[in-house]
């Protein structure tokens, strides 16, 4: 008699749930066993934030636009996809970064490791910060260490470190510009969780990030997975951030052929999911219905707790808000571009009062990204606080952005190109305390829906490789529970 095939459903068909869905299909496929997978998306298409526009030799990137290599999630499902040979990375004559000071854009000084000063001379040296800010952030290197283990905002921690200066004119533009969030608000165990070891370790947080330059960086990878420096690929160890040649929806088009054999259903919302014993009713908003013995939400946290209205401890999933941001890519013919581009891009204080929070040189940052003779810029918008100007027309968008530009870097040229991407509460805020509340979810949801996994960018970590990670390890439980005699 021939077993029965277990049935499992992802729902979205971003990275993480295309993650989960490949590491699913490897796993059965490796226990010898049959898997009758599908895949519900809502949109039209798949890869969620991730998304490249092709176009007249411009590649151009609506979400994110790369990977840290050394989070090594990203690599090895790239090399398990046969993808390595198509990685590349930053241009090294590009590592120039600068920020908008009093309306100038300013070199950053050099030694800065996200925001944290670990070179003495620069930082004494740059005018960005005043001769007072100067000594209070020097007295991080005689502060005692923090004695309580408990979770504190991101921006309290630097302040009581190094000071409000250094946090509002150097940190706060950096490390937010990753979430677009308020430093003020967002967990530090959540975000930046390594702060928190390097001053229980090292007790100065400028002496900690010292050490650590002069140190080897260990990649991350999952359980069981090499952390050899040595053993990541040579791009790897040259470039800090990796994207692929044609664009980071190569690895969503690899994926989705990889998973050709799964039911892909997109266009296609799940309306409701109910337990039924040891399986699962979903019902889509079609009024299709079919039944699961597994299912991994790959999905927001809002879009959890809407599914999930009646499990007591939804309110966690409503606990994670979400940022709307959008950004505007601008391509120009490189003759009129007024000076050369030879660094990566600026970011901008809150206190500039501007539009944009950032600007990537995009093919100065990234060589494939455009023709010789072109330009590529990337202009970002809204952040915690300040999410209205998002909701701009595509029109207005661009003409303030070229406004910014103009004043900025002298940019007067009618662009070739403008493509706006709208990215509606796209960003989740991890709030102090977030770590422990979904830890606890996690056991909740083990108890009231076995065999219903969550992973995405909501929960442990925003950059693809953690959704990844996430991804991987939601499938892994899940076959895990279903696989076992």
């Amino acid at each position: 008699m021939n077993e029965r095939a277990e049935r499992i459903a992802v729902i979205g068909g971003g990275i993480s749930g295309l993650s989960a869905a490949y590491y699913l299909k490897s796993k059965f496929q490796k226990a010898g066993k049959q898997l009758e997978l599908t895949i519900i998306e809502k949109s039209n298409e798949l890869g969620g934030k991730i998304s490249t526009l092709r176009q007249d030799g411009y590649i151009i990137e609506r979400g994110p636009d790369s990977f840290i290599g050394r989070k090594v999630a990203a690599l090895h499902l790239a090399q398990s996809l046969g993808l390595e040979s198509e990685l590349t990375g930053t241009n090294p004559a590009a590592r120039t970064n600068y920020i908008l000071h009093k309306g100038k854009l300013r070199e950053m000084p050099a030694g800065l490791a996200l925001g944290i000063p670990t070179k003495v001379g620069p930082f004494i040296k740059t005018d960005l910060i005043s001769f007072k800010g100067k000594a209070r952030a020097a007295m991080d290197l005689i502060i005692p260490k923090r004695k309580s283990k408990e979770d504190e905002a991101l921006g309290d921690f630097i302040e009581r470190r190094i000071g409000k200066e250094v946090l509002d004119h150097l940190v706060e533009p950096l490390l937010a510009g990753i979430y677009a969030g308020d430093t003020r608000m967002l967990s530090l165990q959540s975000t930046f969780p390594q702060f928190h070891e390097i001053e229980r370790k090292y007790r100065s947080l400028i002496l900690g990030m010292m050490a650590g330059r002069t140190a080897p960086s260990a990649p991350k990878a999952a359980p069981g997975r090499s952390t050899q420096a040595r053993d990541l690929p040579e791009i790897a160890k040259r470039s800090m951030f990796l994207t692929f040649k044609n664009g980071l929806s190569t690895l969503i088009e690899k994926l989705e052929s990889e998973l050709s054999s799964a039911n892909i259903l997109k266009e296609n919302g799940l309306e409701s999911l109910s337990r039924l014993g040891n399986i699962y009713q979903l019902k889509l908003d079609t009024g299709e219905q079919f039944v699961v013995d597994g299912v991994i939400l790959a999905i927001p946290a809002f879009a959890c707790a809407k599914l999930l209205k009646d499990f007591n401890e939804s309110g966690t999933f409503e606990s994670v808000p979400y940022v709307s941001v959008a950004n505007v890519a601008l391509g120009y013919k490189a003759s009129e571009i007024p000076a050369k581009l030879t660094g990566s891009g600026f970011v901008i204080p809150r206190s500039e009062g501007r539009l944009m929070t950032a600007c990537t040189w995009t093919s100065s940052k990234w060589l494939h990204t455009a023709p010789e003779d072109k330009i590529l810029l990337r202009a970002y918008i809204g952040r915690a606080g300040a999410e209205a100007d998002t909701n701009m027309d595509d029109h207005e968008l661009v003409g303030k952005v070229r406004g910014e530009l103009q004043e900025i870097m002298g940019i007067r040229a009618q662009p070739e190109l403008s493509m706006v991407s709208h990215m509606s509460t796209s960003m989740p805020q991890y709030r102090v305390g977030h770590q422990e509340r979904i830890t606890n979810l996690r056991a909740a949801m083990d108890k009231h829906y076995p065999g219903v996994l969550i992973c995405g960018s909501g929960y442990d970590g925003v950059g693809i490789p953690d959704c990844i990670t996430q991804g991987e390890r939601a499938a892994e439980a899940l076959a895990d529970r279903l696989l076992a005699p």
